[in-house]
């Protein structure tokens, strides 16, 4: 049954999708769960079941049919759907014809500036076949990739869904990230096409990116073909007269073709698990890690996390009639392919490219307003800096179209939770508004969907996520690799998901892969559905890198909570980058000799990153050198990643194989004792740890 079958008028009911969904269950299937963990546990349990029921839920189409679910059960290299074929792009175009007649736009967008653009669903079809016929012009081929450098505007929706139609791979940059970080990621893939804008406002400032976009090009021998957007409009400025970029191929131009060629434009149908685009994830050492995900995987995740979890509906359909859906982003994080996955389902997208907090933090909620959000989502740093602020939401116009909040990136705390829902508790003019529902969800760019999340059906508790989502097979395990209930531990998924990645690309072996994520546990272990061991064949369980908490040893219950990451990756508000690509960017400087960074995520509390340097022989860390240094990491990396604090120090722990010990200090500044995070008889230099023992002393005093 498709979601999107009934169109009406007038005041939408919401029913939660999630009910819906069970609906359909006991309809079609037969199938009634008493709660929503025994639904979860079907789900985990009976894979093949599960994720039919998602395929035909959602009506998904298919010249051919699958001849198996998921025919080989094996982490990493599960194989799903064989024999079927599937397009993003397609996904997306089936809905222009019902969304446009019911009246509603495609992408609604705002800039700093204030320029205002609506997309109908025909002109976002056009625009598509426009740009995809002239990437194919251009040579463009299944499997090749294309990169972009463009902010979160229509035009990069467009060129994405260009891209991925005609088979091509898609991997984009946020233009706020700097040569070097844009290169570490790029040069990786190998792109035919780049596709960049020529500037960026940001925080009431315009930031010229023509001299980075010719640096790319520089740097990357194998792009033929580069098409330029106009975005802040200075590529043709008398200063860039001698760049060869100046005269290239104009988004516009390559956009702009209206004949019976783009009318006729059909994406082309393509493997289950062709590729669909590239994603980064940072771990602590080495370039970032170029993730592949699929075309069929990520639609058949993307369409059961934003309807059935997310209660994201179709914009046409009556139980959601006008849903306009908004979630603040950049295109570097993983929230802006969960943005543009609204449209698979026929949903309206709100776009905001810009500061949140310029010139205060009322922006994106008087832009909601004006705008008639309904589904609300931004990173929960950005409630908390609403909650400090003092933001009063009954001046920033009528909200009264938002039903839903959601957040992710880091751990929402409860103070800043329940600040929300007494702001909307204020200004409510529904029922629904007056215990506003929040959407808490945690996952990652790794498989581009989320382990835990939201379900309107349940009970909402304020700093606490809702549930494990349907499908994903996520528990907390303790030292010994076993399940705990109400205990902090390692957050696993021990089953499949089909939006896993395929590999990393250029990875021999899957060997980056495998140590990425499977290399903890053993093999088999834990890994048989429902429970248990099973044979080393099926390979290891998902580890990914988090602390969690499932329930209460009092009550248990399926609430769950993340305490932050688990290794050391610095995540900045749901940004996540390798340590070693910001000691690239310092240590070049010649008064930086070593360094340390670690991130240090508190739950209910702002994260805190300090980074820790040592200097040639008499240098002092003054004004004028940390300025250097925050300028270098601006420079190579983006503004995001700019720690709280520079502290100066004689040493920096290392193993006696000369690895930095960041994931020990981190524990310590957390508030582990040291004999329980370091073993001293493994340092290098165990002295050093006196420093940092105080250092974590003082700390813990200033809480």
């Amino acid at each position: 049954m498709s979601q999107t079958s009934k169109t009406s008028p007038g005041i939408a009911p919401n029913t939660p999708q999630i009910r819906i969904y069970q609906d359909w269950l006991r309809t079609n299937r037969g199938l009634s769960f008493d709660g929503y963990n025994a639904l979860w546990r079907w789900s985990v349990t009976d894979l093949d079941a599960y994720w039919q029921s998602i395929w035909d839920y959602f009506d998904l189409q298919s010249p051919t049919p699958h001849t198996a679910v998921l025919a080989k059960n094996v982490m990493p290299g599960a194989v799903w759907f064989p024999g079927a074929q599937t397009n993003y792009a397609q996904q997306v175009l089936r809905h222009v014809d019902a969304a446009h007649a019911a009246g509603f736009a495609a992408v609604i967008s705002r800039n700093e500036r204030g320029d205002h653009v609506e997309l109908s669903w025909p002109e976002l079809r056009r625009q598509v076949a426009s740009l995809a016929l002239h990437l194919r012009e251009q040579g463009v081929q299944p499997g090749d990739r294309v990169a972009a450098y463009l902010p979160n505007i229509p035009e990069t929706m467009v060129a994405f869904l260009a891209t991925v139609s005609i088979g091509a791979v898609w991997s984009v940059c946020a233009p706020d990230m700097g040569t070097n970080a844009v290169l570490d990621r790029f040069q990786q893939i190998e792109p035919k096409v780049l596709i960049a804008c020529d500037g960026v406002r940001y925080g009431g400032r315009d930031f010229d990116r023509m001299t980075v976009v010719q640096e790319l090009c520089n740097a990357l021998p194998t792009v033929r073909h580069i098409i330029l957007h106009d975005n802040l409009g200075v590529a043709d400025a008398p200063q860039h007269a001698s760049l060869s970029i100046a005269a290239c191929d104009r988004f516009a131009r390559a956009s702009a073709r209206n004949d019976a060629e783009t009318a006729a434009f059909e994406p082309m149908w393509l493997a289950f698990d062709h590729p669909l685009w590239i994603v980064y994830s940072s771990g602590t050492t080495g370039l970032p890690k170029p993730i592949v995900h699929g075309h069929g995987g990520t639609v058949l995740v993307a369409l059961a996390l934003k309807t059935l979890h997310n209660d994201i509906g179709c914009s046409y359909s009556a139980n959601n009639w006008g849903e306009r859906f908004h979630w603040y982003s950049s295109t570097g994080w993983v929230m802006w392919n969960a943005q543009v996955a609204g449209l698979l389902n026929g949903t309206t997208c709100v776009l905001f490219d810009g500061n949140p907090g310029h010139p205060d933090w009322t922006t994106l909620w008087r832009f909601a307003a004006d705008t008639g959000v309904t589904y609300f989502g931004a990173g929960a740093a950005f409630y908390a800096n609403c909650m400090k602020a003092g933001v009063d939401l009954s001046t920033c116009g009528d909200l009264s179209a938002i039903r839903a909040l959601g957040t992710t990136g880091s751990p929402l705390s409860s103070d800043a939770q329940n600040w929300g829902t007494d702001q909307f508790r204020h200004i409510a003019k529904t029922e629904a508004q007056r215990d506003i529902w929040w959407c808490n969800i945690s996952g990652g760019t790794d498989f581009c969907g989320a382990f835990i999340g939201g379900n309107r059906e349940l009970p909402q508790e304020p700093g606490v996520m809702q549930c494990r989502l349907l499908g994903c097979a996520v528990e907390a395990w303790d030292e010994a690799g076993e399940p705990v209930q109400g205990e902090v531990g390692e957050l696993v998924c021990s089953q499949p998901i089909p939006s896993m990645p395929l590999y990393f690309w250029g990875d021999t072996d899957n060997a980056r892969y495998l140590a990425s994520y499977f290399e903890m546990y053993p093999a088999g272990h834990g890994r048989k559905p429902g429970g248990g061991d099973w044979n080393a064949e099926a390979g290891g369980v998902w580890r990914h890198g988090d602390w969690l908490r499932v329930g209460t040893q009092e009550a248990g219950g399926e609430g769950c909570v993340i305490f932050g990451r688990s290794d050391a990756t610095i995540n900045r508000h749901g940004l996540r980058m390798g340590t070693s690509e910001l000691y690239s960017a310092i240590e070049v400087l010649p008064e930086v000799v070593d360094s340390m960074v670690v991130d240090l995520e508190y739950l209910g509390r702002e994260s805190y990153m300090p980074l820790f340097v040592v200097l040639r022989p008499g240098l002092t860390l003054d004004a004028a050198l940390q300025r250097k240094i925050v300028d270098a990491i601006k420079t190579a990396l983006s503004p995001r990643f700019v720690p709280n604090a520079i502290f100066q120090v004689d040493e920096i722990p290392r193993t006696l194989s000369g690895k930095k010990q960041e994931l020990p200090i981190k524990k310590l500044l957390l508030g582990q004792p040291l004999e329980k995070v370091v073993n001293k008889d493994a340092m290098a230099n165990p002295g050093c740890l006196d420093w940092y023992v105080d250092f974590a002393a003082q700390q813990a005093a200033l809480v």
